[in-house]
């Protein structure tokens, strides 16, 4: 299973690399604001069709079925302080220049790997088995400026969790949306 999903992280690697073989476009530093998970984000070139985003907030997130005991009743929620890095690799940057759609701050498409770090809880109903967990895996997503500095993030994937007791699983999606504003 862990040779299947680096083959084909690499494969959507090399494709999106051969996608974007004339080099129109070169990806740019970002500061954000989020506000659905409240956090303060840098993005970062790492190439001409690639950023490296680092998120640190608090923010609401559910509990990982194996990470978590005795069970909570309704809504269950962690409002806990995050980390949250992604290297991402965008495909469809010079598609869009060429449609006349744009490119600023980094729109486009884009394949990522994941990983996102959970510390101690803040409020919560459930009981957790670790203060600290972590969840990691590739993501499809794409991202939009409107208007002046308004932002939008969505992706989606699958992910791998585990804490620091070594309990761990894979749970089938993840997905994150933030909405905020590019400095």
């Amino acid at each position: 299973m862990k040779k299947l999903s680096i083959l084909a992280l690499l494969a959507l690697f090399s494709i999106t690399s051969y996608g974007q073989e004339k080099n129109t476009y070169n990806t740019e530093k970002v500061w954000r604001i989020n506000f659905l998970n409240p956090a303060v984000e840098l993005e970062i070139p790492t190439g001409n069709y690639s950023t490296f985003s680092s998120a640190i907030g608090i923010g609401y997130g559910g509990a990982y079925p194996d990470l978590e005991f005795g069970g909570g009743s309704g809504l269950i929620y962690i409002i806990a302080p995050f980390l949250d890095l992604q290297q991402k690799w965008f495909y469809n940057l010079n598609k869009r220049l060429s449609k006349d759609k744009s490119v600023n701050n980094n729109s486009g498409n884009f394949i990522s790997l994941r990983m996102i770090t959970r510390g101690n809880s803040i409020a919560d109903n459930v009981n957790r088995t670790s203060d600290f967990d972590f969840a990691v895996g590739p993501t499809w997503g794409f991202q939009r400026k409107y208007g002046e500095n308004f932002h939008l993030l969505f992706d989606v994937g699958p992910q791998y969790y585990f804490d620091t007791e070594g309990n761990g699983n894979i749970f089938p999606i993840m997905f994150q949306l933030n909405l905020g504003f590019d400095l």
